[in-house]
């Protein structure tokens, strides 16, 4: 039984959820957000932070900045309540109120900035706004998630060897590409393993990291409107880019089996099954990385009216069953019970 005195003193890291009766493909997805963060942002917040109490950076006067789209911003607040800091979290529209509420409850201040970029992303934005208030405040600490080594390093030290012990014949890692931190610290892990492990990098349609086409994107968490300075795409062996409305789709097929999840987790399940469909996979062992759970999407991804706004109707339409042969999900019906027969009135007879 663990017993903590800091909340980011516990993640739970040996839970998996074999995907094939969902999906139809042996596929095991590592579930990052059972912490008190709620996703695997805790790893990169708590080795950012440490890092820089190590150099010395971090005084009692010093106020912690950061561009989140969410949950980086949740798991710094988090921290920042827990050793005493003051945290200030750039992030912009796109982010959940469940999040933005969650990082004030926690006592961070929340800065939504409202400038879009002609490539419709925000993070341009955001970035500078952090520079100038660095420059107009010595206070100001920016650990830049963007640029920070302690990001990937977290995932070359816990997340990547957790995957290890438990799959020792691992072939296939799919993980999500925001900032690259998990995807860089897991293909650089197993680079240096005695056992090949193909790594593909799972991309929201509408990003630029892997040199896409700029695009409007409404779910955040994955993708990037500039390339991520920590990505090195030379340990990358295939990159899936994911339409947001197939985002949509697997968090509801999840949901409908029990399972809810974030829309990182939605747009990795995607793109892993996508790619396990249109390769020959049969006998290989593969691993997806689920970043977030779903709570905090609640008004977005598994909000009707919000997602027949943005994506149409048909994106919740019913999915297929997996085989002609596999009768549709839903209660089973009861089996006919035979009828009560009217009971027969014996007639009198008078004496």
């Amino acid at each position: 039984m663990p017993v903590i005195s800091a909340p980011y003193a516990f993640n739970e890291e040996e839970l998996y959820v074999d995907l094939r009766s969902i999906f139809g493909h042996s596929l095991f997805l590592k579930c990052e957000g059972f912490n008190f963060a709620g996703s695997i942002k805790l790893k990169a917040a708590t080795e950012m932070v440490e890092s820089a109490e190590r150099a010395g950076d971090l005084r009692p006067e010093t106020i912690l900045v950061e561009s989140s789209s969410g949950n980086l911003g949740v798991a710094l607040s988090m921290i920042a309540a827990s050793k005493g800091y003051r945290f200030l979290c750039v992030t912009d529209s796109r982010c959940n109120l469940a999040t933005r509420l969650m990082m004030e409850a926690l006592g961070s201040q929340v800065h939504v900035v409202a400038d879009q970029e002609s490539n419709g992303g925000f993070l341009g934005a955001r970035l500078a706004y952090i520079r100038s208030l660095c420059a107009s405040d010595e206070r100001c600490l920016w650990l830049s998630q963007y640029t920070n080594p302690s990001n990937w390093q977290a995932h070359y030290r816990r997340t990547a060897p957790a995957i290890a012990r438990a799959f020792p014949r691992l072939d296939l890692l799919f993980v999500g590409a925001g900032t690259t931190g998990t995807l860089m610290g897991c293909a650089r892990y197993f680079r240096e393993w005695n056992r090949p492990v193909r790594i593909i990098a799972v991309d929201s349609v509408g990003s630029v990291t892997f040199g896409g086409t700029p695009g409007h994107r409404m779910i955040p968490g994955l993708g990037m409107s500039v390339q991520p300075p920590l990505l090195d795409e030379s340990y990358v062996d295939d990159v899936v880019q994911v339409e947001e409305a197939d985002t949509i789709r697997a968090c509801h097929r999840l949901a409908k089996r029990g399972f809810v999840f974030g829309g990182s987790t939605g747009t990795v399940v995607s793109g892993a099954t996508d790619w396990l469909t249109r390769h020959e996979a049969l006998g290989r062992t593969a691993v997806a990385i689920a970043p977030d759970l779903g709570e905090r999407y609640l008004d977005t991804v598994y909000h009707d009216n919000w997602v027949q706004d943005l994506y149409g109707e048909d994106v919740l339409a019913p999915d297929p069953p997996l085989d002609a042969d596999v009768a549709p999900l839903g209660p089973t019906p009861p089996e006919p019970q035979p009828q009560p027969q009217p009971r027969r009135r014996r007639r009198r007879h008078d004496a």
